[in-house]
């Protein structure tokens, strides 16, 4: 028997169009595939709460992909370069094939990997399995990253289509581990990536299914029932507006360009690309400019992109950051957001712009405190979007917001959930409120709230700042950061 390919699984959980997976099919010899849960090698971030219960289900919903194509997936736990170094020479492999990563402490073990196996005569590949475009590849006129979104979108899409999605593999030859190797596999319930006690991810299973299967899922009933009108619908956090695909993306359960195609085959269908297609793809694309700069920027989750942010006086309130992460603000919106993400592991993407606005420049928060809370509790919690987002809201990142852009959170709700159905769904004791108070319940009458079973300051916060008092507090916070130094 030949020697065997390796193919090694990071955040690419899926057997179709997976460019390491398919050239180790191409190479006609048997093939091992395996994934590493790596919480020991310096420098890389460990996954939050929320992720490692998403982790847990794409493991083993591609396990039970390969078994199906008669392979299986090898799970192996420690620091990965020990671990590949010893899988490669043990196994005897000619080949080890994966798809990139774009993290600083990612790209350190893959180009020390490589330079080992190469100078060991291994032939070693990686692939573009997450991004529509590499982050080197779409530039400026000046050959340097853009630092505008709009026109990096108009750039891309200029480039004209993807590649085609490539197909699942029928079948794959598998190859056998040696016994060393078997004795050194872990089962996947070993790793504790579900929590148990307290088992506080309980009601996800029956909201997500994490699965290739469940993103096709997600992207059918996206293209079939949300895709017309989305430019709208995606703003209404009330309504089931948004394609619910960041997770699966986020753990490679779907590529982008699948995506893509599926989203612009759909668009022709229907007479061709709309607003609506096109107000979906630029989302699409922000997850590539994200990347874009990540890359460029290795420390987005710690070091804000604009200096001046680096001497900002944040505030030490932790009794205001509780009452934020609990949903018990005393402002709805952000309120029924809070809940929302600890129910399900998600929010609606305008009510994150809310809720960190609402802590970074009402409670004069810092932002990395919102980013390292959506880390820990988000399902999609995404190494680039996530921080690149928070720097955004605060007007400390590139192409940010400016700082002096403070969401209303009585408006916001006002204007994008405005018969409260959102509100009413997470914050069930407003729930009997007037659609014309259930944004401000502190100025309904007494005995609106009566009749409503609300009393304010018991069984609803008031509100733990003054939205007036607080924005004028942000911009004299603004104003002092921006004197010189």
């Amino acid at each position: 028997m030949s020697r065997p390919v390796l193919v090694w699984f990071r955040d690419d959980y899926r057997v179709s169009d997976n460019p390491a997976l398919t050239a180790a099919l191409a190479s006609g010899s048997p093939v091992l595939c395996f994934a590493i849960v790596d919480e020991v090698s310096p420098g890389l971030r460990p996954l939050g709460g929320a992720a490692r219960w998403w982790l847990h289900g794409s493991l083993e919903s591609l396990d039970q992909s390969l078994r199906a194509l008669d392979s299986s997936l090898a799970l192996f736990r420690g620091g990965s370069e020990e671990l590949v170094e010893r899988i490669a020479k043990e196994t005897g492999a000619q080949s080890i094939f994966w798809n990139r990563r774009y993290g600083e402490a990612e790209i350190a073990i893959d180009s020390a990997l490589k330079k080992l196996l190469a100078n060991r005569g291994l032939e070693v590949r990686s692939f573009n399995g997450r991004l529509l475009n590499e982050p080197w590849e779409v530039m400026n006129k000046a050959g340097k990253p853009f630092q505008v979104f709009t026109p990096y979108f108009r750039a891309v899409m200029a480039r004209g289509a993807p590649e085609a999605p490539l197909p699942a593999p029928s079948r794959l030859e598998a190859g056998s581990w040696p016994e060393p190797l078997r004795g050194l596999q872990v089962p996947l319930k070993s790793l504790a990536l579900e929590p148990s006690r307290p088992n506080w991810a309980e009601g996800f299973s029956a909201i997500w299914e994490r699965s290739e299967t469940g993103a096709q899922k997600s992207l059918a009933a996206f293209l079939d029932n949300v895709l017309q009108g989305y430019a709208e619908s995606r703003e209404r956090p009330g309504v089931e507006g948004t394609s619910r695909l960041s997770p699966h993306l986020r753990f490679g359960e779907i590529s982008p360009r699948q995506i893509w195609h599926a989203v612009m085959s759909a668009s022709a269908a229907i007479g061709g690309i709309t607003g609506d297609t096109e107000k979906f793809l630029s989302e699409l694309v922000w997850r590539e400019f994200c990347y874009v700069h990540l890359h460029q920027t290795p420390d987005l989750a710690t070091r804000p992109h604009d200096p001046r942010f680096a001497r900002f006086e944040w505030s030490k309130n932790e009794a205001n950051l509780t009452a934020w992460q609990r949903g018990l603000t005393g402002y709805p919106i952000v309120d029924a957001g809070m809940r929302q993400l600890w129910r399900t592991g998600w929010m609606h993407n305008r009510v994150r712009m809310i809720v960190a606005s609402f802590l970074v420049k009402h409670l004069l928060t810092g932002w990395r405190k919102g980013e390292a809370w959506f880390w820990d509790t988000l399902v999609d919690a995404d190494p680039a979007n996530n921080p690149f987002g928070w720097q955004w809201v605060a007007g400390c990142g590139l192409d940010a917001a400016p700082f002096y852009r403070i969401f209303n959170p009585i408006t916001q709700g006002e204007k994008f959930d405005p018969n409260g159905d959102y509100v009413r769904a997470f914050v069930p004791e407003l729930s009997r409120l007037p659609n014309a108070f259930i944004h401000k319940p502190w100025d309904a009458p007494s005995e609106t709230l009566q009749a409503a079973g609300v009393e304010l300051g018991k069984t609803y916060p008031k509100p733990i700042v003054n939205h007036a008092a607080a924005r004028e507090r942000a911009l004299h916070a603004f104003q002092e950061i921006r004197q010189p130094g």
